[in-house]
């Protein structure tokens, strides 16, 4: 999230912040476990 966060030009929280979110909207979800695992974006999704 730091390298994600450093990328993008905001704070590490605010990467957080909006992960939670996109997940909570299940706009993406977790494949796999922390370390090795991926993201997928759930298409369609709003």
């Amino acid at each position: 999230m730091a390298e994600l966060a450093d990328a993008i030009g905001i704070s590490v929280k605010a990467v957080e912040k909006q992960i939670a979110l996109l997940k909570k909207e299940g706009k993406i979800e977790r494949i796999g476990p922390d370390k090795g695992g991926h993201w997928k974006i759930n298409e369609g999704k709003t």
